[in-house]
């Protein structure tokens, strides 16, 4: 009866042990759900978002929808895309007080290939970029696959594309992956910035000097109006009608500026007006190439004194660069027969971005064409200058005026007469600047009666560009219509360059006063498998990662047997 007796103790104490313990777990797991505690103990703390995303984030007043098109069968680099995406809007989600919420979808989900097209086409419509991928079927056999890596951001009734996985063709795909991961936290606050922002900035195309037509600038402005306002006018000597734009771009003037404008456009930067200015101080006549040569001749455009007081001068010199734009050229194959084939067009330099700037940083290279360069003058400490695109390490430089014929694109280039490196293309410049009408009469210059001028400016920037062509987007005609291609890209290859995003760049950081555009500086450090060793190595990891814990278990199995019988042998 002793023996009955303490058995049912024993049991009874256990079972009590068991509830009392499975209670502590409940109440210490509720209690742990109240407190939120969140730790980022990476080294290069990807998962720390920075301070002005955070501000935007609270500052958010309506909720946001993300629908982000990344779902589905995919290579696994592309599924270490989409789980950096799913990390990221959740961290999104948190210091937005849960306004910001989100929708994995599969673009490819449809009952018929015609429906998907249907699909496709909308998200294409919405501004999204479609990738093409090859996959592995279920027969060894490989078929080619449709990803949307974008999303479509929702605020108030406004949808707006953020297209994040970067495709630069000269880099590995894991590199193109990482970088994407890298720019993902500015793609995404940048839109969300721009949505839920109560003051929209303007911009303003200039005009009264026939700049680049507007058909011609027409992608560029396009996604240029996602962020701003744009407008377009001309200055017409007026003092003041620029002050209402926070940036204003000069694309290719083609005469000189009256000294009434440059003096407006002088005011404007000395009140912290920032200028984008894409200038060629050589003229070519590019549609002439048709009749197999044209000609390069100086143009001056009454702007360099100005500039050059800024500590900026765009040279009157072409420059040719070995790594450039290959063109269709037809040539005549065995005496009769007429071929087209790619040659190098040493006039359409591949321009190659800085590295470290956040303007330029983990770009696709930039198209040139008949590409002018710039000297950087002065030694005023107030202002401070920044190179952004350059050359290749083989170009040469021509001056005008200058024979260019299409028959130099038959001939093999030859390094050693290439032997200018990195000539600065594009140039930022920021701080301080002196007035270009310091010490100048003005009084026939404006209507503005006993107008003082600023001789110094407050701290701005502006950059200049010695390309128009940068900016200038191609234009397919059919009959009466006229249609702007995707600038930047390459229409016999497909193949897309850097022009969009470097000028976007460009005008979101002489704009940005929050800071988000320093979030393009943000690195991740790339960890990938050593594959020599993976392969060596082999079985020996596939035994312990599948051997080791199977006989754990099983040891830890035995173990608790064997107490369990000694306690109760004991008892």
């Amino acid at each position: 009866m002793t023996d009955l007796k303490n058995s049912k103790n024993i049991r009874l104490r256990s079972w009590l042990q068991f509830l009392t313990t499975v209670a502590g777990i409940i109440l210490v797991a509720s209690f742990c759900s109240l407190i939120r505690v969140r730790l980022d103990l990476t080294e290069d703390k990807r998962y720390t978002l920075s301070e002005p995303t955070r501000k935007v984030l609270s500052d958010l007043k309506n909720d946001i929808y993300v629908q982000v098109y990344l779902e589905g069968e995919m290579p696994i680099p592309l599924k270490r895309l989409k789980r950096s995406v799913a990390e990221m809007l959740d961290e999104f989600k948190i210091a937005s007080g849960r306004k910001v919420d989100y929708e994995f979808i599969n673009p490819s989900e449809g009952t018929s290939a015609k429906q998907r097209e249907s699909q496709y086409q909308v998200l294409i419509n919405k501004g999204l970029t479609p990738v093409n991928i090859q996959s592995g079927d279920a027969e060894g056999g490989s078929i080619q696959k449709i990803i949307f890596p974008g999303m479509i951001v929702n605020y108030n009734g406004i949808e707006v594309p953020v297209n994040f996985l970067k495709n630069n063709q000269a880099i590995p795909y894991e590199q193109n992956i990482l970088h994407s991961i890298e720019g993902l936290e500015y793609e995404m606050i940048k839109t969300i910035s721009t949505l839920s922002s109560d003051t929209i900035y303007k911009i303003a195309f200039l005009e009264g000097q026939n700049e680049i037509p507007e058909i011609e600038t027409a992608d560029i402005t396009f996604n240029l109006a996602k962020f701003f306002t744009i407008d377009r006018g001309v200055i017409g000597g007026k003092y003041g009608i620029l002050d209402k734009y926070a940036a204003v771009i000069i694309a290719g003037p083609e005469t000189e500026f009256s000294e009434s404008d440059k003096l407006v456009l002088d005011q404007y930067i000395m009140n912290g007006g920032k200028v984008m200015w894409l200038l060629d101080e050589v003229a070519v006549n590019s549609d002439s190439l048709v009749f197999g040569q044209t000609v390069g001749l100086y143009r001056p455009l009454n702007i360099e004194d100005q500039l050059f007081r800024y500590g900026a001068r765009v040279n009157p010199e072409i420059i040719q660069d070995i790594d450039c734009v290959p063109i269709r050229l037809m040539v005549m194959i065995g005496g009769a027969r007429q071929q087209v084939v790619p040659a190098p067009w040493v006039y359409y330099p591949l321009l190659s971005p800085a590295p470290d700037h956040p303007i330029t940083r983990n770009l696709n290279k930039v198209k040139g064409e008949f590409v002018n360069f710039i000297d950087t003058v002065g030694l005023d400490r107030a202002i401070k200058k920044k190179v952004l695109l350059t050359t290749s390490d083989f170009s040469r430089t021509l001056s005008p005026p200058t024979m260019i014929s299409l028959k130099e694109a038959e001939l093999t280039p030859d390094e050693k007469d290439f032997n200018k490196s990195h000539l600065p293309v594009a140039v930022l410049l920021e701080g301080v600047f002196p007035s270009a009408f310091k010490n100048r009469m003005i009084n026939n210059l404006t209507d503005v009666k006993k107008l003082q001028i600023r001789t110094q400016s407050k701290e701005t920037k502006m950059i200049v560009i010695a390309d128009a062509d940068i900016i200038r987007n191609e234009v397919k005609i059919t009959g009466l219509q006229k249609n702007p291609l995707p600038l930047g890209q390459d229409k016999y290859t497909g193949e897309v360059f850097g022009n969009r995003d470097f000028l976007i760049n460009c005008l979101n950081y002489l704009v940005d006063n929050n800071g988000i555009m320093e979030l393009r500086s943000r690195e991740l450090k790339l960890r990938l498998l050593n594959t020599s060793k993976v392969k060596a190595e082999r079985v020996k990891w596939q035994l312990i990662n599948v051997v080791i814990p199977v006989l754990i278990v099983i040891v830890g199995g035995l173990l608790y047997s064997y107490f369990r019988k000694g306690n109760y042998t004991r008892s």
